[in-house]
């Protein structure tokens, strides 16, 4: 919880940032590719925001009652407060406070990043309708992205958004589809209402592994996603490729993801997609040395 380094004379701003590295380190996110490509002050960056959003995701996911997971986001909101009043009083707001000035990065976002927290700590979340579904995505990802997008050096533009907002849509469209049994057995079920309604779904976590239409569901879900990464690679034409790349990366990893499925089929019993370390160096390789391979033809910015 939020208590933890909660006297703030005890926390230097190196040790923050120290605090910000190991979190991210320690959690094997496949973001930590991307962090690593950029400046010292941008990865810095980088790190505090992941190490916030792993704080609240923590807070949703982990064990406790609902009125100990909203008192813990509520903290959060306080804490987010605080950093923005110049006196946080955690090491992860310690280790935000010297960005959000410098990267100019928006409040708002902080707390609809906490927001989306507070829809799986208020749930579990079973089969939204598509508004609540992506509602949930523009907090879950779409927020992240948009604070991390003037960290990479992004310009304030309409096309910034639309290339963070359809990239954490396609990030987060594609985790479901690659997380359906997993989260299935946490109890919730991601699935847009209206698609497991067209196909003769079950409404039911414990039910929809084996759905026969379940098939269906995931290929329209993909449909979406790849849509959505089409949206990104739109938004993308009006912008700098090489500043974005760490977007990019993770864009090519989940493209990737969403690809693999695709071409395997949408059978029920299926082992989770995975990409080995080998296929994620391929794909950074490519934004390096041959971006134009990684994007479509007439896709080209």
């Amino acid at each position: 919880m939020i208590q933890e380094h909660a006297s703030p004379p005890l926390i230097s701003a190196a040790a923050a940032r120290s605090d910000a590295y190991e979190t991210v380190k320690q959690s094997g996110t496949s973001f930590g590719a991307g962090m690593r490509i950029l400046s010292a002050e941008r990865r810095a960056a980088m790190y505090a925001i992941y190490a916030f959003c792993r704080k609240v995701d923590d807070i949703a996911d982990e064990d406790g009652s609902r009125e100990e997971k909203r008192a813990g986001l509520k903290e959060w909101r306080n804490e987010i407060d605080r950093v923005y009043d110049g006196a946080p009083a955690t090491s992860t707001g310690v280790a935000l406070l010297e960005h959000v000035h410098r990267f100019h990065l928006p409040k708002e976002e902080f707390n609809l990043v906490i927001e989306g927290m507070e829809m799986d700590a208020e749930g579990p979340i079973i089969a939204p309708t598509m508004v609540d579904l992506f509602a949930y995505t523009r907090r879950a990802a779409g927020a992240v992205g948009m604070l991390s997008m003037p960290v990479f050096g992004a310009p304030a533009c309409k096309a910034s958004d639309d290339f963070a907002l359809s990239l954490g849509d396609a990030l987060q469209l594609t985790n479901i589809l690659r997380d359906i049994e997993e989260d299935a057995e946490e109890g919730r079920l991601y699935l847009p209402r209206e698609l497991l309604e067209q196909y003769d779904c079950p409404l039911d976590p414990d039910a929809i592994a084996t759905a026969p239409g379940l098939p269906d569901v995931r290929a329209a879900l993909a449909v979406i996603a790849r849509r959505k990464f089409a949206e990104t690679r739109q938004a993308l034409k009006s912008l700098d490729w090489k500043v974005l790349r760490p977007a990019l990366l993770m864009m090519g990893v989940y493209e990737r993801y969403l690809d693999k499925m695709t071409a395997r089929g949408w059978a029920n019993g299926q082992l989770k997609i995975e990409l080995s370390k080998l296929e994620k160096t391929f794909i950074a390789a490519r934004w390096f040395v041959a971006p134009k391979l990684v994007l479509k033809p007439h896709d080209e910015v």
